[in-house]
Parts: structure tokens; C-alpha cells; sequence
């Protein structure tokens, strides 16, 4: 797998750029010719898979659906069942700076008291959570999973914190299952319905968080190609993405760009190890394909729900927002849609909070359930 990978990597038949500095037509071709360099010379997989190895790994299967998840055991005097859920594209090692200090606060200067069980799965279809032959496979039937998963690990109570498809999940669970749910804590605050029209309502916005507005409107209209192409017809980039491991790589690399907080300079908020360890988890599982029909799922089943009580999400709330996320809710509808008791605004990250800013997300889901125990 290594060698075909690093002669795929040399063979690249490299694109033409010019005029894209600013990355304004894509992916800077020179950046990523540079990253494949160092995939190819450099990183070393072996030393990375130690690393992730570092936790405790499981396999399941689910309603014919396999399951891979970590499961770190908390230390401290009760600790709290947490599962946290990853999105795209994302896998489950965005939550690797996260993991430690939640399982075991005493080891980074924490208190005891705030330990919890920590359960990361990869998302049906994703990384090791493959292959995933079923069709129908959506956010909300992952929320399903995810409470028969957490029984089967003996928890019947628990918590749930996510971003991205994670934050969906995530809301699902505190809308469908609130009577399961101790607490949800959500970094991308959207509507269920957000798949299938659901959006922010401008009225709702002070003249405070007009200026959110502005950058929701820049990635509408300039940052959703992914999202038509992912929704509609994902198999055929599909069938380019799984044959060559630098086009992958663009097509990670350039959200990873311009969805965190990094200025334009995506190295600013990521290693390059940890730019490739997202990419070689796509590749090495061939799960770029399940991934992306994940939005195919969604978009052509919409979401329905399961009462028409207010607030939506019953679950106790905790709300992270991050500056640079894709999203920025109105105070006003947060109230009405959430059960909400926790909404922070963080002074820096963006979409990838877990991997961005692990240490304000620790603190922030820490302050929620403290009291929740």
C-alpha cells in the first residue's frame, strides 16, 4: 500500500496554475506540489500510526453498519460517558489533542473531578468505519447508532459533543434522545434542516452580529462547489479522488485552508504531519467515496422531526462559537432553538475547534457538564 501510494505521489501529472495565489480558483497547485513532496520524502506513516495507536481501538458492527471507535477510560472519582463526533473533512483523529485531557485531567493539570469516559467513533463510511455497503446512512440514523453503541458499552446516559456532521449528530441526539442525553455541546450551530433549506432568518440578527453575516454569505457563494458536487453526484469525483493521492490531497488540504482560522496560511493552524494523517486516513481506507454520500444522504432524504415542541433540541445546550466558523448563529434563535445554557464566543479557531484550539474546548466542555454530573 506504501509503495503504490509514494509511486502514484512521483507519477503525479502536475496541473498548469497561474493567477491563484490568493487560492481564489482552488487549491494553489505550488503548495500542494510542495505537501506531496514532503508525503512522498518525509512523513512517515509508521511513526504516525504509533501515535494514533497511542489509543484504545475497537471495532463493531451496527444494523449492518461497521463501527470503528476509540474508547479511553476517564480517570478521576465519576467519570462522565462523552462521545465525541467528528465531521467532513474530518475523521476521528481531529479530537486527538482533546482525548487525553478530558479522559485524564490530573496528567495535564486538570482536576480529577472532570474526567470523563471518552468515545470518538468515525462516522459511518469514513476512515476505518468501512466499508459501508448500506444506502441511507444520514446524520439522524447515525444519532440511532450511536445510543445503541453507547448501550452496548454500557452507558445509558451520556453526552455529546460535535462540529460539522458531528454537530448535526449531535443535535439529533439532543432533539430524538433528550431523555438519554446529560448534555450536548455543539461548535457549528445549525438547524436539522439546514440540508434541505433550513438557514439563518437576517431578522433574527441584532445590529451587533450583522457583521456575522458577511461571512456566511462568502462561503455561500464562494465556498459550496464541494457541497453541489458531494450532494448531487459524489461518486464522480469519487472515482478521481480514490486513484490519485495528490488530487485527494488538494481536496482536503483546501478546506482544511480556508475553514480554520489560519489567515490564508494553512500551516499557521497545522502541521504538516497532521494535514497528511487526515489525507492518508481517507486513503489508505478508500472511504473518500462513503464520505461524500453522506451529503448525497442527507440532501435526498430531508430531516423530520420527532416532535413539534419547543425548544428543538431539549438537551441541555452549550454552544462554543468559534470566529472563524462557517456558521454564526443569531442569540435570538439560539434561545428558541436550543435548550440553551452555555454560549461562549471564542477569541480565536475556526471550523476545526477540536484540532484549532484543543485547549479552549476542553475548558469550555469541562465548565458545561461540571455541574451535570
Amino acid at each position: 500500500m506504501l509503495e503504490d501510494l509514494k509511486a502514484r505521489l512521483a507519477a503525479t501529472r502536475w496541473t498548469d496554475d497561474f493567477a491563484n495565489d490568493e487560492w481564489e480558483y482552488g487549491a494553489n497547485a505550488a503548495y500542494i506540489r510542495e505537501l506531496a513532496g514532503y508525503w512522498l520524502d518525509e512523513y512517515d506513516w509508521r511513526a504516525r500510526e504509533r501515535l494514533m495507536n497511542g489509543f484504545s481501538h475497537f471495532r463493531t458492527e451496527i444494523d449492518e453498519v461497521p463501527v470503528h471507535f476509540i474508547h479511553e477510560r476517564g480517570k478521576g472519582p465519576k467519570p462522565l460517558p462523552l462521545i465525541l463526533n467528528h465531521g467532513w473533512p474530518w475523521t476521528f483523529w481531529d479530537f486527538s489533542k482533546v482525548i487525553g485531557p478530558l479522559a485524564d485531567p490530573a496528567a495535564y493539570g486538570g482536576d480529577p473531578a472532570d474526567a470523563f469516559d471518552v468515545i470518538v467513533p468515525s462516522l459511518p463510511g469514513y476512515a476505518f468505519s468501512t466499508p459501508l455497503r448500506r444506502t441511507g446512512v444520514n446524520f439522524w440514523n447515525t444519532a440511532d447508532l450511536w445510543v445503541q453503541l453507547m448501550q452496548r458499552l454500557g452507558y445509558e446516559r451520556f453526552a455529546s459533543q460535535g462540529g460539522d456532521w458531528g454537530a448535526f449528530i449531535t443535535a439529533q441526539l439532543g432533539h430524538k434522545h433528550a431523555d438519554r442525553l446529560i448534555g450536548v455541546h455543539i461548535t457549528t450551530p445549525v438547524p436539522l434542516d439546514f440540508m434541505t433549506g433550513g438557514g439563518p432568518d437576517p431578522s433574527d440578527y441584532t445590529a451587533e452580529e450583522q457583521g456575522k453575516l458577511g461571512r456566511m454569505a462568502e462561503i455561500s457563494s464562494e465556498g459550496t462547489g464541494y457541497f453541489a458536487l458531494q450532494a448531487t453526484k459524489p461518486q464522480t469525483p469519487a472515482i478521481a479522488l480514490n486513484d490519485s493521492p495528490a488530487g485527494l490531497l488538494a481536496w482536503i488540504v483546501e478546506k482544511r485552508r480556508d475553514w480554520s482560522d489560519s489567515g490564508g496560511d494553512v500551516e499557521a493552524r497545522f502541521t504538516r504531519d497532521e494535514l497528511i494523517d487526515t489525507v492518508m486516513l481517507y486513503w489508505v481506507t478508500q472511504s473518500y467515496h462513503t464520505s461524500a454520500r453522506y451529503y448525497y444522504e442527507a440532501a435526498h432524504n430531508p430531516w423530520k422531526p420527532e416532535h413539534d415542541r419547543q425548544p428543538v433540541v431539549e438537551a441541555p445546550t452549550a454552544l462554543a462559537i468559534f470566529p472563524a466558523e462557517l456558521v454564526h448563529p443569531a442569540r435570538a434563535w439560539a434561545d428558541r432553538y436550543y435548550n440553551l445554557r452555555q454560549w461562549t464566543e471564542m477569541e480565536a479557531g475556526g471550523h476545526f475547534a477540536p484540532m484549532e484550539e484543543p485547549q479552549a474546548l476542553v475548558e469550555d466542555i469541562r465548565r458545561f457538564f461540571r455541574d451535570r454530573r
